[in-house]
């Protein structure tokens, strides 16, 4: 197949299947732990939205931070398990920082659920590495 057909091809699949979406990283926005650090010391106000599974988030988590064991936010009772914390995300402006084990694909679906659940772009956040890229004892609960 010629490399113009083959751009057909995919422009006829996207143009048939709209609902395809493909994510990459430039469409979240991220904090490094490094810069979550500072605004937590500083007190700068922050929502923390935890979806760590429950024994991992009482093992260790961000002093702070709100617990919703959503993880891996894959089914709609996955999903359920946020719906309490955006009321409480609602109540303010503040930046709302996602954390899960590792910042990939449950942050990810998080700050996709938010986005659609009406929590502006401009307000969420993926902690880079997530819990496991944490290292501030002084403002972490557990080990």
């Amino acid at each position: 197949m010629s490399f113009q057909r083959f751009g057909l091809v995919l422009l006829l699949a996207f143009t048939l299947m709209p609902s395809l979406t493909f994510a990459s990283s430039a469409n979240y926005n991220y904090i490094s732990a490094a810069e979550l650090e500072s605004r937590l010391t500083s007190s700068s106000p922050i929502n923390i939205v935890d979806i760590q599974v429950e024994a991992e988030f009482s093992q260790h988590h961000i002093k702070g931070a709100t617990p919703t064991y959503a993880y891996p936010v894959k089914s709609d009772a996955d999903r359920a398990k946020l719906d309490g914390a955006i009321t409480q995300l609602n109540a303010n402006s503040d930046p709302i920082v996602i954390v899960c084990p590792r910042g990939g694909g449950g942050a990810k679906r998080t700050y996709d659920y938010l986005l659609g659940q009406g929590v502006p772009v401009k307000r969420l956040l993926i902690l880079e590495k997530g819990q496991s890229g944490w290292s501030s004892a002084a403002l972490m609960v557990g080990e």
